[in-house]
């Protein structure tokens, strides 16, 4: 019997997960404009050094002739994030270079980050290339230009090391 996929969408992740990925949502939420989501442009470098290895950007191009009407793409992942993967996945589209077990699970992630606007907590546990990390916890988060329209989404993934990467 397989069990249900690992997505939390409500905040009892906070609950269970690593205190930096906790943080890194408690930083997502002070950046929101009263119930406006915060802009990329919200996000400070600097405030977010301790979460930068594991941050990984995605843009939200809208395309009305395909399904879902949005393309996915990598804009930037941080070093840990590109370690796990075993290669660099900036301008890449999701579908073509994403990390985890499942496409489809990752998809609906996104669908859930970027239609409902919503965290999502997702605690599949995937294994880099080389079997050295493991990925032990992934954050999504949107993010809008406009406060309401998801033109991005902002992921932290939290990994655990079991040797060299």
């Amino acid at each position: 019997m397989n069990s249900p996929y690992p997505r939390i969408t409500d905040l009892s992740f906070l609950e269970r997960c690593h205190p930096r990925t906790a943080g890194f949502y408690r930083y997502w939420e002070a950046k929101r404009r009263e119930a406006r989501l915060p802009a990329r442009a919200d996000l400070d470098p600097v405030e977010m050094k301790e979460w930068l290895p594991g941050i990984v950007l995605v843009n939200v191009t809208p395309d009305p002739a395909h399904r879902p009407p949005y393309r996915l793409t990598y804009r930037l992942i941080g070093t840990r994030a590109t370690e796990l993967r075993g290669h660099e996945a900036a301008g890449k589209s999701v579908e073509e270079a994403f990390f985890g077990n499942s496409l489809a699970e990752i998809l609906e992630n996104y669908r859930v980050v970027i239609e409902e606007r919503k965290p999502v907590y997702d605690g599949d546990r995937t294994r880099s290339k080389s079997g050295g990390r493991l990925e032990a916890e992934t954050l999504l988060l949107p993010l809008a230009s406009d406060g309401v329209t998801v033109d991005m989404v902002v992921c932290y993934q939290e990994i655990e090391s079991n040797g060299p990467a």
